[in-house]
């Protein structure tokens, strides 16, 4: 029998569609007998169950999965488990062991989406490998990601570390400055603190982990290098595509911030960074990736 897990340096990688790539394991009598990583080749999503089924793959092991991937894993005979974390070899022993449970459909991409359809135009497809394009539309609002919280996406369904509050549900205010002064967030400006369940990942880490341990009335200052906040510029996110390949892209202009639509129809923000007679440039990156953040944080309450 093959287990596959979706992987990423040795830990479940916790978007099913997103992955790039499994480890597969080879079970005879209930051991492991060898394991690979296979790479999926910038197959996505539901494409993935037939990939999977392809290899001769039984049962899957991931983190977060959309309905979709399920109804196609379940079309392809693959039995799966969601919302696990950690180790890869941990998480397979202890599947053979009749410890893990499954969350069932745990990741809803419409969650975060903003309706941007009326600045739509077209429909094409997201691949910046070959100069694929999505549907154009204009990002008209902050979107999704804006503050210190992120989008959230799938969550992991076990603690990514430990600490007082951890798996409990904690309403902070915030003020987030740039190492310069510069205030690019406040929830005291909205007069509504954020609430969160702490340490499943629905913050960046460092905002997650310094909260960890306070209590309620405590304020702490952090400071959050880009690895602890938005992650570091990914070259590979900036892509170029020709203008006539990408409706309405003729009407864009340079730092213009707009959405375009994967394949499945799903909005993802990027910005125009360049542009040609023939060509335009776009950056998928966070606006905060690569940059250094603060934090003045306040907890206010805490929940059980």
């Amino acid at each position: 029998m093959k287990i596959a897990v979706t992987y990423e340096n040795g830990q479940v990688f916790q978007h099913f569609g997103h992955t790039s790539e499994f480890k597969i394991y080879n079970v005879e009598d209930n051991k492991i007998v060898s394991a690979e990583v296979m790479n999926t080749n910038g197959t996505g999503h539901e494409a993935l169950a037939t990939l999977l089924a392809d290899s001769d793959v039984k049962v899957l092991i991931c983190g977060g999965i959309g309905g979709g991937a399920v109804a196609a894993l379940e079309e392809s005979g693959i039995e799966y488990v969601s919302g696990v974390s950690g180790n890869t070899d941990d998480a397979v022993e202890a599947y053979l062991d009749g410890k893990l449970t499954s969350t069932g459909v745990n990741c809803d991409h419409h969650d975060h989406e903003h309706d941007h359809e009326e600045g739509g135009c077209g429909h094409c497809h997201d691949d910046s490998e070959e100069g694929g394009c999505g549907n154009c539309g204009d990002d008209d609002s902050e979107g999704c990601g804006g503050g210190c919280g992120g989008c959230g996406g799938c969550h992991p369904t076990t603690p990514l570390f430990e600490g007082t509050n951890v798996g409990k549900t904690c309403s902070t205010h915030y003020k987030g400055t740039f190492d310069d002064g510069t205030v690019f967030d406040s929830s005291y400006d909205r007069g509504e603190p954020i609430q969160f369940v702490c340490g499943m990942g629905m913050m960046i880490h460092g905002f997650d982990k310094a909260v960890a341990e306070m209590k309620v009335g405590e304020k702490v200052n952090v400071h959050l290098e880009p690895n602890e906040a938005y992650g570091e510029v990914d070259p590979e996110a900036i892509f170029t595509v020709e203008i006539e390949e990408l409706p309405g892209s003729e009407n864009l202009t340079v730092d213009q911030r707009v959405y375009l639509q994967d394949t499945f129809g799903r909005p993802f923000p990027v910005k125009v960074v360049e542009k040609t007679e023939k060509t335009i440039t776009l950056d998928a990156n966070h606006e905060m990736a690569g940059k250094a953040l603060n934090f003045e944080i306040e907890l206010v309450e805490i929940k059980d």
